[in-house]
């Protein structure tokens, strides 16, 4: 499945997607950026690309990050996973922003099979690592990741299929800019 979206002011459009943890995000964004024709850009492809060392501290490397993302918001269209990319485009008109929420229940299952871990381990780092990133949010943001008002859509994806989320996404993102469009 491929979909053209109609743009606006220009060509490009940049979708982020922040999530809590074990939710499938990182998994959905791959499969929305497939189906949208765009590349994803993650921490992991962004610390490449920035060539960061582990002495850079957290703000200078949240800076490095927001200045390479709207540089990439420039060249091309694009998911991006994470990074307060929600704050970040929060003014820009063609930029769509996701934020996708499970139950405890579903997160913990979901890391269980794709991780092997156990329930009690699963459980800890659900809690672990959503508390790490509200953290970072807050502090480069100034704003809760939880806050709906940050986002054009919140969707719960507790036990709903990764690919189904995307197309979901995709067909009510295409809506959305022609909505803009018109």
């Amino acid at each position: 499945m491929s979909l053209k979206l109609n743009i606006m002011e220009n060509n490009n459009f940049i979708i982020t997607i922040n999530r809590e943890f074990g939710t499938g995000g990182r998994e959905i964004a791959h499969k929305l950026a497939n189906i949208l024709g765009v590349k994803v850009y993650d921490k992991n492809i962004l610390d490449a690309e920035m060539g960061l060392d582990q002495n850079v501290t957290s703000k200078k490397m949240y800076q490095a990050e927001e200045k390479i993302l709207k540089e990439i918001a420039e060249r091309e269209s694009c998911v991006i996973v994470g990074r307060a990319g929600f704050h970040i485009f929060k003014d820009y008109p063609n930029a769509v922003k996701i934020f996708l929420i499970a139950d405890t229940a579903s997160r913990v299952k979901n890391l269980c099979e794709k991780l092997d871990l156990s329930k009690a381990e699963a459980t800890k780092m659900v809690k672990e690592i959503d508390e790490r990133r509200d953290k970072f949010t807050k502090q480069y943001t100034g704003v809760s990741r939880y806050d709906a008002h940050n986002y054009d859509f919140v969707l719960n994806v507790s036990n709903i299929p990764t690919y189904h989320v995307a197309v979901f996404l995709a067909q009510n993102i295409k809506l959305k800019f022609q909505q803009n469009a018109e």
